[in-house]
């Protein structure tokens, strides 16, 4: 299945919103905590929570806009365009882009909490390093979907995370 802007914007968004808000969850966590287990349970609770408001989020904000449009065409035509394919088609958008914003939140949540199943030491530092790898590919993603610098849009990316760790670091401190 290709993609088409639309799905690839709501994937970076998504994956960015997964993966800084559950690593803020995991920095948050660990510092106040050792066990891996308490640490996987609170990041999957955010992942789970932020994948279903993005998801849900995404399929009333697009039916709003989607709708909206229908009944914009409709006028000049007079008549309605329920039942039709162009509805059909408009409510397969509306699903998609919502799975896709839903599932990609889900996803990226996953890369920070990775490290807490497979590694008993470093953990935090494995899940920042490679939180930042992933928000450097979403960088490079970025760029080639905007037909522009994929450096520029990876050092934007890994700056956002940079940002958000150091944020979430200082502000955890007792």
């Amino acid at each position: 299945m290709k993609l088409n802007k639309e799905q690839g914007r709501y994937i970076i968004l998504g994956s960015i919103d997964g993966l800084l808000a559950v690593l803020g969850v995991v920095i948050g966590t660990s510092q106040v905590v050792d066990d891996p287990s308490i640490i996987i349970n609170a990041a999957l609770g955010g992942a789970v929570a932020l994948a279903m408001t993005n998801g849900i989020g995404s399929y009333l904000a697009e039916s709003a806009v989607e709708y909206g449009n229908l009944a914009e065409l409709e006028k000049p035509l007079l008549r309605s365009l329920e039942s039709t394919d162009l509805e059909v088609r408009t409510k397969k958008k509306i699903w998609n882009d919502s799975i896709a914003h839903g599932g990609s939140s889900f996803l990226g949540s996953l890369v920070p909490i990775s490290p807490f199943y497979f590694f008993d030491e470093m953990a935090l530092e494995i899940a920042v390093v490679l939180s930042i790898s992933v928000l450097a590919i979403l960088g490079i993603y970025s760029g080639k979907i905007a037909k522009q610098s994929i450096i520029k849009h990876a050092v934007r990316m890994v700056g956002l995370g940079v940002l958000i760790v150091a944020a979430v670091t200082v502000l955890g401190l007792e």
